[in-house]
């Protein structure tokens, strides 16, 4: 095996520790209380690969960020919601999925972009914009699923669907602040079951059991 191929096949096994890594400790300690010594004490790497493989720390966080969001993509993407025909039923158990993966260590569950954003906002324009960008995608994949339900179910509403979108995002972000606050989940899980109902009145769907 050449020189070549031994390096190729073993940077991007480097760079994704690094980013998993990143992902975990800074859900735990925030993006300014994290170090560059602390992502590669947990990626078990050293600083010479860090900064082969990222020129900053800010460079890693904008990284992180769409790491996180394709991580993100592949859970929503398999989860059995889709399958549902109603599209109600789908936005319904979006939220539903949401609400199940809502256990474990805060870390785990938490959203590394809501937690970078607060506070890079200001400071990073990049990462601002990363956060940003992946937030707003996930948020439009949901409004899919809410346009179709509006156009069966409430054509007339005057809100729109990109609107109802953002705003699960922001209910969800601000969920995962009171559980950062409480210590544990359970105030988030009450957190999304509000918005579950506040969600299915918007809709004038003939009643049924939910």
């Amino acid at each position: 095996m050449s020189p070549t191929k031994t390096r190729n096949s073993t940077e991007p096994a480097g760079r994704t520790r690094l980013l998993d890594a990143a992902m975990q400790v800074i859900r735990a300690q925030g993006y300014a209380a994290t170090t560059v010594d602390d992502i590669c004490r947990a990626a078990g790497v050293s600083k010479g690969a860090f900064f082969h493989h990222f020129e900053s720390k800010e460079d890693l966080g904008v990284a992180a960020a769409a790491h996180f969001s394709q991580m993100a993509e592949r859970l929503f993407g398999a989860a059995p919601y889709h399958e549902l025909a109603d599209p109600l039923d789908r936005v319904l158990g979006y939220l539903d999925f949401r609400a199940t993966i809502l256990a474990g260590p805060i870390p785990d569950f938490t959203c590394l972009l809501g937690t970078m954003v607060q506070e890079a906002y200001d400071t990073h324009p990049a990462i601002r914009r990363a956060c940003d960008t992946y937030i707003g995608g996930h948020a439009a994949e949901v409004a899919k699923d809410i346009a179709a339900a509006k156009a069966l179910y409430a054509p007339a509403a005057e809100w729109s669907p990109e609107s109802l979108a953002l705003y699960t995002q922001a209910v969800l972000q601000g969920a995962f602040v009171l559980a950062k606050a409480k210590g544990g989940p359970e105030v988030a899980r009450d957190c999304v079951a509000h918005l579950r109902r506040y969600v299915l009145q918007l809709f004038n769907r003939p009643t049924r059991k939910e």
